[in-house]
């Protein structure tokens, strides 16, 4: 069983910067799609950034600009750097390992809180 565990996660003020990363029990990100997902009180998760196992990234129009999602070189972590954060950037944020066909399981975190204050 995969494990993900995030971590980098905290109270900042807005226009701060903060840097999660996620770190894997094996090399998972070299056959899973990398991603991060967040969840605000009272909403749904969401998507926030994602990368292929080729390292085709792609961004939800809302942190376009200002985060990117990194894949480290092992394939056992990932990062999210977070520039220029508001205060509706304020939620749980998850990382997850996503199959790529229907026979793969997806792996999720336990989430790491990030508070942006205004």
């Amino acid at each position: 069983q995969v494990q993900l565990v995030e971590s980098g996660g905290g109270l900042v003020q807005a226009g701060g910067s903060l840097r999660l990363s996620c770190a894997a029990s094996e090399s998972i990100f070299s056959s899973h799609n990398a991603g991060w997902w967040r969840q605000a009180p009272g909403k749904q998760r969401e998507f926030v950034a994602g990368a292929t196992p080729g390292g085709i990234p792609n961004y939800a129009n809302s942190v376009k600009g200002r985060f990117t999602i990194a894949v480290g070189d092992a394939k056992t972590t990932i990062f999210l750097q977070m520039n220029s954060l508001k205060p509706e950037d304020t939620a749980v944020y998850y990382c997850a390992a996503l199959g790529t066909n229907p026979m793969e399981h997806d792996y999720w975190g336990q989430g790491t809180q990030v508070t942006v204050s205004s």
